[in-house]
């Protein structure tokens, strides 16, 4: 493919949107529950959606027509209600359908067999496996350690995973879109987090640092003719807060 006149090169971005609050089981990893939106994940989706339509008339950006989620329910769902709404708010002549897409990849970091255990009953399961070691007491929120069962990752594992489909379905919008225009990926927080640090937005001290609001979207411009082997960033941070995280916070998705 040609390379495109950078004066005629339409912007990219890609919006990162967490979740909204959902009935998930205390003491136990967010990872793959199957549970979906309280009432207040609901208008949380709502009061998201309302941000996004905001940031495109101030950007002058269109929305992309497909919206990348997590298949698990509360990302699946807080998109449908984002896209429904985005929709209402448009003018009736511009209303065009919005799809939402699931993707195994936009998924929270996979504990593998031990989905759905409380914190204990992890624990007590390998110390109860000759095979196993006890593990860190910070096994939850440590980046790099990956339980030792059955289809487990470690959450830089899961961010890696996520960071490779934003790049290739930025790249690939790279090839086709001829106008500014925005992406919206849903899926889970410590997921986006890691993602963030592999595409070079957070410094890895930062990770646990810092959280993201419910439903409340991040904004990041994507350079797709950037060249990381000459340090340049693919990637800038345009619009939206990460929401610092309290030392007494309890680790969730």
């Amino acid at each position: 493919m040609p390379a495109r006149d950078t004066e005629l090169m339409a912007r990219l971005i890609a919006a990162i949107m967490r979740h909204g609050d959902y009935h998930q089981l205390a003491n136990t990893p967010s990872a793959l529950q199957p549970f979906p939106l309280t009432a207040q994940g609901c208008e949380q989706a709502r009061q998201g959606a309302a941000s996004i339509a905001g940031f495109l008339k101030q950007q002058q950006c269109e929305l992309h027509s497909a919206i990348d989620s997590s298949q698990l329910l509360r990302g699946w769902q807080t998109a449908r209600i984002v896209a429904d709404a985005l929709k209402l708010a448009a003018p009736a002549s511009q209303r065009t359908g919005i799809d939402v897409q699931g993707y195994e990849d936009l998924a929270e970091r996979s504990v593998g067999s031990a989905a759905n255990l409380t914190l204990q009953q992890i624990e007590e399961i390998l110390q109860a496996d000759p095979r196993y070691r006890d593990p860190p007491t910070d096994w939850k929120s440590n980046s790099h350690y990956c339980l030792p069962l059955q289809g487990a990752e470690s959450l830089m594992q899961a961010g890696e995973r996520v960071a490779a489909h934003l790049e290739k379905q930025m790249q690939g919008l790279f090839t086709t879109e001829t106008s500014d225009t925005l992406k919206l990926f849903v899926g889970h927080g410590a997921a986006f987090r890691h993602a963030a640090y592999c595409m070079g937005l957070l410094v890895f001290e930062d990770i646990a640092k810092l959280s993201m609001h419910h439903a409340q979207p991040l904004y990041f411009e994507f350079n797709a003719r950037a060249e990381a082997d000459n340090g340049e960033s693919r990637w800038r941070h345009i619009d939206g807060e990460w929401k610092v995280r309290s030392k007494n916070t309890v680790y969730t998705d």
